[in-house]
Order: structure tokens, then sequence, then C-alpha cells
């Protein structure tokens, strides 16, 4: 039967996301190269993402996009279990223009195909064109033939926000009601957009991210979900690192939360890195007119909590930073039953994202 965009919303039909530690299928990633974003033709960045996508399909089946120029490159890079598929891109952020999946309690899954307009279009976006890759997710549904939900009238990203599976959504006022996604519309028709197409009762809103130049503030850098009722938040007792007041204030604001199930977050903390990674005047990263400059001492937002949880899994961002092995420590408490592994993802944090960025999870039908 022929992939189908539906005229309903998920919560209709009786659709919910999962939250992230439930099974998946697969997991979707797309290879990067254009060179006006990662650096030295995105040569490093791309064995970055062959280790990241190597460390996930221990657990996992990888599923690889790129582009027709790109693919014979990438099928070599890969190992053999790994599926190459050719799609046209923009950039390499599945997680964000990639669809989100929801599926019913007989396991059927469809997927929300949030417009994407690379974190704030012609406002603040970071590139334009951005036309393939708001295409990205009704093709994947196209080649699974999964069912989709089109959002036309509502910009998101799927990095925006977290889902515990049992009702509660995880986001920021920065990200969300920042004026270059939804302008027209106000907290509480975002929050009614969320519930509608993620199925949720409870939408809990921090201030702020760690990333306001780059996507607005998402919350896979700053917190999410662990399990039901239990929260993981970045935290730091250094006032000189960049991302000390967000992180205190974001912990103690979590803290205070109730979820949709009405109990009250218990919260973890994870460390931040000691060091500030920043952009290198040696850096060879083209200048084009479009695209947001990457320019000397940027700072890169670094965050272990940029985690991805697959199945029997966590891949973890590492830094060469001494705080690396705490990282690991913090997160396998996280996660006793599941293997922690951290990969180097410095190369990919030069590019604006890490390891939650890049991919985007497929739940399983069981």
């Amino acid at each position: 039967m022929a992939q189908r965009i539906m005229q309903t919303t998920p919560k209709q039909d009786g659709y919910f996301m999962p939250a992230e530690y439930s099974k998946q299928e697969k997991v979707w990633m797309i290879w990067p190269e254009r060179p006006d974003n990662w650096r030295n033709g995105a040569k490093p960045a791309q064995v970055a993402f062959a280790n990241v996508a190597k460390a996930i399909s221990q657990f996992t089946p990888v599923t690889m996009l790129v582009s027709k120029a790109q693919y014979p490159h990438c099928r070599m890079m890969l190992k053999a279990d790994i599926r190459v598929v050719e799609m046209s891109n923009n950039d390499a952020w599945m997680r964000d223009c990639g669809p989100t999946f929801v599926k019913n309690q007989t396991g059927e899954i469809r997927a929300c195909d949030w417009t994407f307009n690379a974190w704030g279009g012609l406002f603040d976006g970071l590139y334009f064109p951005w036309d393939q890759d708001d295409l990205i997710a009704q093709k994947v549904c196209e080649l699974e033939t999964i069912d989709s939900y089109r959002t036309e009238d509502f910009v998101l990203e799927g990095g925006s926000f977290h889902v515990d599976g049992e009702g509660t959504v995880l986001t920021t006022e920065m990200c969300l009601l920042s004026e270059g996604r939804n302008p027209k519309l106000n907290k509480k028709e975002i929050e009614a957009k969320l519930c509608e197409y993620l199925n949720c009762q409870k939408v809990l809103w921090l201030a702020e991210g760690i990333d306001p130049e780059e996507t607005n503030g998402h919350i896979d850098d700053v917190a999410c979900f662990v399990r039901p009722g239990e929260v993981a938040c970045i935290y730091t007792e250094d006032q000189e690192s960049p991302f000390y007041e967000v992180a205190q204030s974001s912990y103690k604001a979590l803290c205070q939360m109730v979820d949709a199930k009405g109990r009250r977050l218990k919260v973890q903390k994870l460390c931040c890195p000691q060091e500030t990674i920043t952009i290198q005047k040696s850096f060879a990263i083209d200048s084009v007119e479009g695209t947001q400059p990457r320019e000397e001492g940027d700072v890169c937002i670094a965050s272990y909590m940029n985690f991805l949880i697959t199945n029997d899994g966590v891949v973890v961002p590492q830094y060469g930073d001494e705080n690396d092995a705490l990282a690991l420590e913090q997160i396998k408490g996280f996660f006793p039953e599941k293997t922690v592994i951290g990969v180097d993802t410095v190369e990919i944090v030069y590019g604006g994202g890490n390891i939650h960025c890049i991919t985007q999870q497929q739940p399983s039908k069981e």
C-alpha cells in the first residue's frame, strides 16, 4: 500500500511519540559534506560520523543518507552492515530535518513531518536554501512506506523537545518562542500543537538552552528523560564555564517540575567539559553567501548531554577533556542496564551539533 499524508493528527488517530529509551528498529543519519559548515571539506567530520554510526550499529541497525556525489566515498567509509541510501540534502542534521516517529498501541508506525526552515528561516536561520532538508522526512516515509502528518503551518525540529512516552514534553522557551519559527503562535498555541502531534498532556518549559546562536536553545544539549519520572540535566559549579548560568537555572527549575503523571521529577546531574572548545583561525571553512559564517573564537556547544539512547547502548560525546571519563561514569549510572560507549565528536561540535543532533531513532513495532 502506498504511503499516505494524513489530514488528521496523531492524537486524533491514537498515535504517540515513544521515549528514546523505548525499543528501536533503526537509527537514521545523513552524511556531512558541505565545506561552508564542516572544516577541511568535511573530511574530519566524515570520520567522526562514521565512528558514531559504527558505535550505534553495535546495538541498532543504521541507515546513512548521502548525496549522489558522496555515495561511493561514504559506502567505502562505512561498515558493510550499515545501509547507505542516496538522498539529496542540504546538511547533516537528521534529528532536526528528519521525521519524528510515532506509534499506536498495536505497534503501527507513522511520522510527523515538521516544516523545517534551518533554525529560523530568513530571520536568523543558519543556511539558505534548506529546501532539500525539508523534504528528508517525506522521502524517508516514502522509503519506509510510513504514513505521515505534515505540519505546513508549524515549524519544529526534533532536537527542540524530548518526551517521556507517558504524556510529558520537555522543551525551551528560547527555542520554541523564537521569532524565526512560529511568530504568529503564542506559547499556549504552541503547547497545543505539541500535545496534538506528540500526543502528550503536559509541556514542561525551561527558559533557555546553551546555544542561542545555533539552534536558539535546543533542549537536547541541556536535559533529557532517562526513564519515566526522571531526567538528567547538565550541571557545573564552575562560574567560568560558558554554560554555568543555564546549567544552574535549568537544574533548579527541573527540581520543581511535575510530569503529566503527577510525579515530581527526579533530577540527575551530568557534568560539563572542563575546557571550552572554540573555532580556530586555522580551520578551512568556506565562506558562502546564505550561510552563517563560523568565525575564530566562536564557542562550540560541547555538551555530554547530546548522547543517543539506543536499545542496549548509549553513545556519548567525548572531547579529549579531563571530564570525559566522569561523564561516561555518570551516564552509566543513569543507565546501569546498558552499555555506554564514548566517541570522539570534536569535529561534529565544530559543525554546530553532536551525536543526538545527527541521529533520529525509529521505534520498534513491538
